[in-house]
């Protein structure tokens, strides 16, 4: 399966594997092993967390529910959890917006420009199946090449639920 396949895949389903939008944090970790913590996204809170598999990110809130999830795809490879991808799980970078356009195309999967993160270098367009967001750097004025690919969150906030219960 090649890179363009599994984010096409991903902005389909909402999925990659056992990682979607509010999966339980421990059935994550049963099945892809113990991922890399790059700590909180908070000065103040210990949650929610950011944890990696590689360039596969994703947000947990302090209820462990997966609340957020991007694929970086800036950088020269891309890794992804092999276990769910096959093959050995890294990828070139380097994908170019009408290549992502016609991957998306080609699975049938709809999409339109994303007009608020569109400014400047960067063009943003989003799935209308599930919301994923493929963001593109341009670089230099040249050809924009996909920066990052994310799955929409749910919206819950496990801090409304704490103070509503007050």
């Amino acid at each position: 399966m090649g890179i363009l396949d599994v984010l096409t895949s991903m902005a389909k389903t909402g999925r990659l594997g056992p990682v979607f939008s509010v999966a339980e944090w421990s059935d994550v970790t049963a099945a892809l092993g113990e991922a890399w913590d790059i700590g909180t996204m908070s000065l103040s809170r210990e949650w929610p967390r950011l944890f990696a598999y590689g360039d596969l990110e994703l947000s947990v809130c302090r209820c462990r529910k997966v609340s957020l999830i991007c694929v970086q795809t800036w950088r020269d490879v891309v890794e992804l959890p092999s276990s769910v991808v096959g093959g050995t799980g890294i990828f070139p970078a380097g994908l170019r917006h009408a290549d992502v356009l016609s991957a998306l195309d080609r699975a049938d999967c709809s999409w339109e420009p994303c007009p608020s993160l569109t400014f400047g270098d960067q063009r943003s367009l989003v799935t209308v199946q599930t919301g994923a967001n493929f963001t593109f750097e341009i670089p230099g004025g040249g050809e924009p090449v996909l920066n990052v690919m994310g799955l929409p969150g749910d919206g819950h906030d496990c801090n409304v639920k704490r103070r509503q219960s007050y």
